[in-house]
């Protein structure tokens, strides 16, 4: 994780007066955070509409893919990332197979 993550995610924890335990918590209809953390596939449902939203290239989608492959992420996790619906379109999008 960049340096710079690091430092946004203590000052956020820190402010928020979480000092262990999941980062992300859910919160109930009466405002009561929580103990248990939110999974993946909550957090990648919650963060997915942004890149589209803030007009984010596709190529930047693109080109995190391929680091994320690079780094030994999984063929499936990024198929998901870029919303295809077949695995060979990442295949293809990736270069790889």
């Amino acid at each position: 994780m960049p340096t710079w993550v690091k430092v946004a995610i203590d000052a956020w924890t820190a402010a928020a007066g979480i000092a262990d335990g999941h980062v992300f918590r859910p919160v109930n209809g009466a405002d009561q955070v929580g103990s248990k953390g939110l999974d993946e596939k909550v957090v990648w449902q919650l963060i997915k509409p942004y890149p589209r939203r803030l007009a984010c290239p596709e190529s930047h989608l693109t080109t995190c893919a391929k680091l994320c492959r690079a780094a030994g992420g999984e063929l499936e996790q990024i198929q998901l990332l870029l919303s295809h619906a077949s695995i060979q379109t990442t295949e293809r999008c990736l270069g790889t197979k």
